[in-house]
């Protein structure tokens, strides 16, 4: 392993350093997501009932307990719950935009890498190819073969690390950017539902405590 990685020159380590700063992103963009995911239905169901009966601290309480951009949403929306409904919309829209460089950080730095990798594999072909020429163009004809498989080999072994390095790093970074467009997109239809929601339970619960007040 260690005399493929000599051979490969200059330019396989340079791959090697864009293959574990690849890594690392993945990683973390992944414990991320898993972090920030959220039943959804439950987190609703919950908010709501506190809403109803009034109890707003209760439902901020639960929204700090979870992580999750809709989480975060709710937050901001009960906190302008007294605003009027197109302040609500804008603020929750406003709120929903804040949430999109978290989502979407160093996931760009993953696509420049998948399209990085593969263009040093190529800068490695040529470099190798041209120290191949080299000693041909040098010695005219080599006796000893193994000085022209080192050029040889430093561009098949480079060729070969970019495209190693960038065919995940396509498949992580489409996957990555699929799911951030999905929550995105949740995120978005969660709007209107939040400040229906909102003002929903609001008047529940001024409605209930105006019975109570007669009674």
């Amino acid at each position: 392993m260690i005399d493929f990685i000599v051979k490969g020159g200059l330019v396989l380590w340079l791959i090697m350093a864009l293959s574990a700063v690849g890594v690392a992103i993945v990683v973390e963009r992944l414990l991320y997501l898993r972090r920030i995911r959220v039943d959804e239905e439950k987190l609703f169901l919950r908010i709501k009932n506190s809403l109803e009966k009034g109890h707003f601290d209760e439902a901020l309480a639960i929204c700090d307990q979870n992580v999750s951009p809709l989480s975060g949403l709710m937050r901001v929306g009960i906190e302008h719950r007294d605003y009027p409904e197109s302040v609500q919309k804008e603020v929750l829209k406003d709120a929903a935009a804040q949430e999109v460089p978290r989502l979407e950080k160093n996931i760009s730095a993953l696509g420049t890498i998948a399209h990085i990798a593969p263009l040093l594999g190529l800068l490695g072909t040529v470099t190798g190819t041209m120290k191949a020429f080299g000693v041909l163009g040098r010695f005219g004809s080599v006796a000893d073969p193994s000085i022209l498989a080192r050029g040889v080999s430093e561009a098949l072994i480079t060729t070969v690390g970019g495209i190693v390095v960038a065919v995940p790093a396509v498949i992580f970074y489409n996957y990555l950017v699929t799911k951030v467009n999905l929550i995105l997109v949740k995120m978005e239809n969660q709007v209107n539902a939040l400040v229906l929601m909102i003002n929903a339970s609001r008047r529940k619960a001024r409605s209930a405590a105006g019975e109570g007040g007669e009674a």
